[in-house]
């Protein structure tokens, strides 16, 4: 796998990961129901509402992405870091925001009827496993980048093979003043690539003078 197709993979596993965790931040992830309350109750929590840690994990997991193409080398290599240190925030923030007591205690803060309630009754889904799976995605995603980023090409190295390839830069257009200008600035003599030197009189006023 050459190295340009494998910082693809990973910027791929680096996208998913991120993204289903904040798809998965916006879903229900419990439910609580008090029955023996003075008034019945019922309570829908979102993977927002048990806490936002995840879902800003996952935003920061998006900047990494973009930084996975803007950098090179060992600042690369700390992208990669930054981004399994995300996905593991991601899997613990996760799993520890449906234990039962952090979940009747957002569910408290949502209402005080919770407090009047019997016995209430938690039911928890299966979207929380999604965001830690996203959170895995993502530190597998800044693990390969940090093992094997400083290998990766970077966003303008085609650009830089061309310019390196070259060796010199082009002369300037001969109907291009500005360039001639700037070339006169830098030092270097128009003539010598063939350019006649715009500061020169015409050929027909040497001639008769």
């Amino acid at each position: 796998m050459t190295p340009g197709r494998e910082r693809g993979l990973t910027a791929l596993l680096c996208a998913a990961g991120a993204g289903l965790a904040l798809l998965a931040a916006g879903r229900e992830w419990a439910r609580v129901q008090a029955s023996g309350a003075i008034t019945p109750y019922a309570e829908r929590l979102t993977g927002h509402d048990l806490g936002g840690a995840g879902a800003a994990l996952g935003w920061a997991g998006l900047a990494g992405l973009a930084a996975l193409f803007a950098t090179r080398g060992r600042v690369r290599a700390a992208v990669g870091a930054l981004l399994a240190v995300f996905g593991a925030g991601i899997v613990y923030a996760s799993a520890t925001s449906v234990q039962r007591a952090h979940v009747l205690a957002a569910a408290e803060e949502k209402s005080s009827l919770l407090k009047f309630g019997a016995q209430p009754v938690l039911s928890v889904n299966l979207w929380w496993m999604a965001s830690v799976t996203g959170g895995v995605l993502l530190v597998v995603a800044g693990l390969v980048t940090l093992v094997r980023g400083t290998r990766w090409p970077g966003m303008s190295s085609r650009y830089e093979r061309d310019a390196s390839r070259s060796g010199t830069a082009a002369p300037p257009a001969p109907d291009d003043p500005a360039a001639l200008w700037k070339s006169l600035d830098r030092g270097e003599d128009p003539t010598a690539s063939g350019v006649p030197d715009p500061s020169a009189p015409p050929s027909g006023a040497r001639d008769g003078a």
